[in-house]
């Protein structure tokens, strides 16, 4: 079982940055691979970002691509995405996720995973 804790979230400008993180706890989380998705008012959730257990693999939505780095730190239960050069239209809830442990592959597919935390908010102002 992993629990996944999202925080980092808020108002910032465009052009602006944000950094969240995700907290997860159980024994499993260095084998775990993990995602970022995002669900923007009346629209779909939507895949961001997504990490290799080691972090030497990782996968980008082509609207976030050079913008925005996910990285992990095993030791810490931590999975963190920097967000720069923000857009109003990257306004959503954001969800960090995990895949089911041993599972290799980077998914892009929500359904692929298994653990989802709460979400939080970020909004880009104009």
């Amino acid at each position: 079982q992993v629990q996944l804790v999202e925080s980092g979230g808020g108002l910032v400008q465009a052009g602006g940055s944000l950094k969240l993180s995700c907290a997860a706890s159980g024994r499993t989380f260095s084998s775990n691979v993990m995602g970022w998705f995002r669900q923007a008012p009346g629209k779909e959730r939507e895949f961001v970002a997504a990490i290799s257990w080691s972090g030497g693999t990782t996968r980008y939505a082509d609207s976030v691509k050079g913008r925005f780095t996910i990285s992990r730190d095993n030791a810490k239960n931590t999975v963190h995405l920097q967000m720069n050069s923000l857009k109003p239209e990257d306004t959503a809830v954001y969800y960090c996720a995990a895949r089911q442990s041993g599972l290799a592959s980077p998914s892009t597919r929500p359904y692929e995973y298994v653990y989802w935390g709460q979400g939080t908010q970020a909004t880009v102002s104009s």
